[in-house]
């Protein structure tokens, strides 16, 4: 893991199209700002994992046919 020590208004390039911007701190609170191409996904960790869940949980048919079958039992 790559640690580095920015001040407010300061940048982190990722590669030549991303860009971190150090928008403030408040405390314990950095709020960010993402310069990238339009084309790239940008999401908070948490969002990304849920999805990523979601999409695996989707794939697996069985347990999509154990929920359907236990939608319908409780009606």
């Amino acid at each position: 893991m790559l640690v580095l020590s920015r001040k407010p208004g300061e940048t982190i390039m990722i590669g030549d199209q991303i860009e971190l911007i150090v928008l403030s701190t408040e405390g314990d609170v950095v709020k960010l700002g993402v310069v990238a191409p339009k084309e790239q996904q940008i999401l908070r960790k948490e969002i990304y994992v849920a999805l990523k869940e979601s999409n695996l949980e989707a794939s697996n048919p069985t347990a999509n046919l154990n929920k359907l079958r236990d939608f319908f039992k409780k009606k």
